[in-house]
């Protein structure tokens, strides 16, 4: 007899019921970096019936201190985080059905993937995506749990729409650090508590337990000892343009979506084709190899120069490392891919 999940059914708010209605149930990971990792392998440990993880970027080297599911061979071979952490998740639970895509989220990415989902996890790097999670999330009534982590600082909220307030009533109020992993850096114990807190969220919601929910906003400084807790019932906003009596859903407008960007964290700018693309990496390869060094994979092609890296996608996004100018970036895709 499998009693994979003998000992999480003996906690009484999930039991054999619970159990039940979760293998039933699908989630929507945005980001499968630090808090992603630890929230799928912790919702694929817990049974989860069905996941989606959606990431745009690779393996680096600088991933491995705190992104749990990757290993130096996935940096060496700069595979999509998507496809390491599906081939990770599997051989710990092949039970879980796995469905992955290696994109940029945005309206028309997202749009496809919202039919059945039950719950959406925020694990993205950039507030540009939570606004348009925020949006989504009301739009089509899905709850979603946000969490963000910088430092030893972290912080989570759970969002039910017609429920709580929004993310765009809660930072009207919030203060803003204005901190990014790249100047201040991370420590892997801030990443596992803001993704245990979202985890503990996650199976509230997927077991049908809302009364349990947290209703504060939670935030702490784990170095420091400090750890808060902000009643917001109050601050939700009737002319909200996401959540108010008539809502526009500005993040949904393409114009409102980023197209370039400096990536947190990562001394490099992403660039975002205004139109589809997909290149022929084979191709491209044998056009860009008098410019450096050529690494490819069935996912990726990238060149290393004497000054930067650039790597091309796919679906067309490109990201050029070694640089934070986003003029100089542009330069430098129209020199080569223009």
């Amino acid at each position: 007899m499998n009693n994979r999940y003998s000992r999480q059914q003996l906690f009484s708010p999930i039991g054999q019921i619970g159990q039940q209605a979760m293998k039933q149930k699908h989630v929507l990971i945005i980001g499968i970096g630090a808090l992603g990792s630890a929230s799928a392998e912790a919702l694929v440990r817990a049974g989860v019936g069905k996941l989606t993880l959606i990431d745009r970027d690779y393996v680096e080297w600088s991933n491995l201190q705190r992104q749990q599911l990757y290993t130096e061979q996935d940096a060496q071979e700069k595979l999509p985080k998507v496809i390491a952490a599906k081939n990770r998740l599997q051989q710990i639970n092949a039970e879980v059905a796995i469905h992955i895509a290696i994109l940029d989220a945005c309206t028309e990415s997202l749009l496809p993937l919202l039919d059945d989902i039950d719950v959406m996890v925020d694990a993205t790097d950039n507030f540009d995506v939570r606004f348009l999670m925020n949006d989504l999330a009301q739009q089509y009534r899905i709850p979603w749990v946000y969490g963000s982590c910088v430092s030893s600082y972290g912080a989570t909220y759970t969002i039910v729409p017609g429920k709580t307030p929004c993310l765009r009533c809660l930072l009207k109020v919030m203060p803003q650090t204005g901190m990014t992993c790249d100047t201040v850096g991370i420590i892997n114990p801030t990443v596992q508590i803001v993704a245990a807190y979202q985890v503990a969220e996650v199976l509230k919601l997927l077991v049908g337990d809302e009364k349990a929910l947290r209703k504060s906003y939670l935030t702490f400084d784990v170095w420091q000892n400090q750890h808060y807790e902000i009643n917001v019932d109050k601050i939700r906003q009737d002319d909200c343009p996401t959540c108010g009596h008539h809502p526009t859903y500005p993040s949904l407008a393409y114009e409102n979506q980023t197209k370039l960007e400096v990536l947190c964290g990562r001394d490099a700018v992403q660039i975002r084709p205004p139109n589809p693309t997909h290149y022929n990496l084979e191709q491209l390869a044998d056009q860009l190899r008098s410019y450096g060094d050529i690494h490819i994979n069935p996912y990726l092609l990238s060149c290393q120069t004497e000054d930067y890296r650039i790597v091309i996608f796919q679906d067309g996004r490109v990201v050029i490392h070694g640089i934070q100018e986003i003029q100089q970036a542009k330069t430098i895709y129209y020199r080569l891919l223009g």
